[in-house]
């Protein structure tokens, strides 16, 4: 027998529902109320400490010598090069780069495996400048009480004028923001006065422009949706993760069951069970992201430990023990719960994996810089043609060779060949001092390209020989070497 069709009236409602369902949860407005405590106080040092980094950076001096920047971190674009204090990378160390990321990387995964999202509760640029622009709306607007009241009200002019100095401020900051960054591209005295005088790049401009709309906008609007859904970390950190890492957990087995601290201490006296929580809802009124942590580790939550912060107030008010939200793990909880022992074990296979890892490419990284020469050298072939055979019977080979001196004063190098006995070199466009050697001179912190042919007299019966050239300073002594082929009939 043929089903039966649904009612026109039932079929025309589920796909409505189906067509009308939301894409996306709306956002709710959060308004975050200002906590004191151990956990805030270590948010506002790290916020001073690292806005003060990124801000004031780019005016430390570091005297590199004659012909160098003096500017202790640039990144010098015209001339290709990355200063930081004493180390200099040049385009073709661009390993050191790639070194640098993935101790960051690896950094990274070992907070997360000591503590869970202690990066993004303490360290990411999107916490801290949040941080910052709440610091800003809290003196101008007022704690969460009154800002929920102003937004609910008719707008006035009173609270039209706080509204207007808390952007300009927000404005400010942002600008500020993007100001600094254009200023770890070129010398920030200079650029700062180009700037103010109009005679600055369009680009350093532009650029200004897009940090402060992106800051403006993550920190002043955005807020908490960054966190939750443009950030990929809280997916990966989920994956990462495992059973001993510490994170902020409401502990369950001391706050439940909760209710009103009445209706507990009634509870207490009866001999019925009772929790520690009295249900003030004052960790949910803290949290940036409006996360209710009672519930258990959640995607948004950051781990800033505010919450921590307000139930430890409350629970010295009340007289009972702190801690009720603390850094613990689950696993802990339900062994309290079942009378077994608590395990912390920060010291474990993965951490010490992790920290095995970047002690290793930290060391490598060292040794590398250690051992880095000044002088770099390097030779192409000619290719077509592979040789030429000269009217004397001699054979000639041609060779372009790249002599790259990072020393900050002008050097001047010998050139000569090896594994060719009696070969003759002459450099395109060089000299010749009085002793018959091949002289190439360099600039500071310059890159030479030049023409070198190699001529064979005839000691030479291979179609292919090895052929080492050498390059040795005049100044030190200090040489180095690259080997090439020297092509014969």
């Amino acid at each position: 027998m043929a089903d039966a069709p649904l009612p026109h009236s039932l079929g025309a409602s589920s796909s409505a529902s189906t067509d009308d369902a939301p894409l996306y949860a709306p956002r709710k407005q959060i308004y975050p109320q200002a906590v004191k405590g151990r956990y805030r106080t270590i948010k506002w040092i790290v916020l001073a400490v690292t806005l003060g980094i990124y801000y004031f950076l780019p005016f430390i001096r570091w005297d590199r010598g004659p012909n160098a920047p003096d500017q202790a971190i640039l990144v010098d674009l015209a001339n290709s090069r990355f200063y930081f204090f004493f180390i200099e990378i040049w385009p073709q160390e661009v390993y050191y780069i790639t070194g640098l990321l993935v101790l960051a990387a690896l950094t990274l995964f070992l907070m997360n495996a000591v503590a869970g999202r202690i990066w993004c509760g303490y360290l990411c640029p999107q916490t801290v400048w949040t941080d910052l622009f709440y610091a800003v709306e809290r003196f101008i607007e007022g704690d969460r009480r009154e800002r929920m009241r102003h937004d609910k009200e008719k707008l006035s002019l009173k609270v039209l004028g706080r509204k207007s100095l808390k952007h300009f401020i927000w404005i400010m900051i942002a600008w500020w923001t993007g100001g600094a960054w254009v200023l770890y591209f070129a010398d920030a005295p200079t650029l700062v006065y180009e700037l103010a005088t109009f005679q600055a790049p369009f680009v350093a401009y532009l650029w200004i422009g897009i940090l402060t709309f992106t800051t403006y906008t993550l920190a002043g609007f955005m807020r908490e949706q960054v966190c939750t859904y443009m950030c990929p970390w809280p997916r990966i950190q989920a994956a990462l993760t495992d059973e001993y890492a510490l994170n902020v957990t409401y502990r369950y087995d001391r706050g439940e069951p909760r209710g009103s601290m009445k209706k507990n201490e009634a509870l207490k006296l009866q001999g019925l069970p009772a929790g520690d929580c009295i249900d003030c809802d004052q960790c949910v009124a803290v949290c940036p992201t409006g996360v209710d942590i009672r519930k258990g580790l959640q995607l948004d939550c950051i781990q800033c430990g505010l919450c921590m912060d307000a139930c430890d107030n409350v629970m010295a008010k009340i007289g009972r023990p702190q801690g009720l939200i603390a850094y613990d793990t689950d696993m802990n909880v339900q062994a309290r719960i079942e009378g077994r022992p608590e395990v912390r074990r920060i010291v474990r296979p993965r951490t010490l994996f992790y920290a095995g890892l970047i002690a290793l490419v930290g060391s490598v990284m060292i040794a590398s810089l250690a051992m880095r020469q000044s002088l770099y050298l390097s030779v192409m072939h000619d290719r077509n043609p592979l040789f030429v055979r000269l009217s004397d019977g001699s054979i000639r080979n041609g060779f372009t060779i790249r002599v790259a001196n990072k020393n900050l004063d002008e050097r001047r190098y010998v050139l000569s060949v090896d594994g060719l006995r009696g070969a003759r070199i002459d450099v395109v466009g060089g000299e010749v001092d009085q002793q018959g050697r091949s002289v190439v001179t360099v600039g500071p912190d310059q890159t030479l390209e030049a023409r070198v042919l190699v001529t064979d007299t005839g000691s030479s019966t291979e179609e292919s020989t090895v052929l080492r050239f050498v390059l040795t300073d005049l100044a030190n002594g200090n040489t180095v070497s690259t080997s090439d082929h020297f092509k014969a009939p």
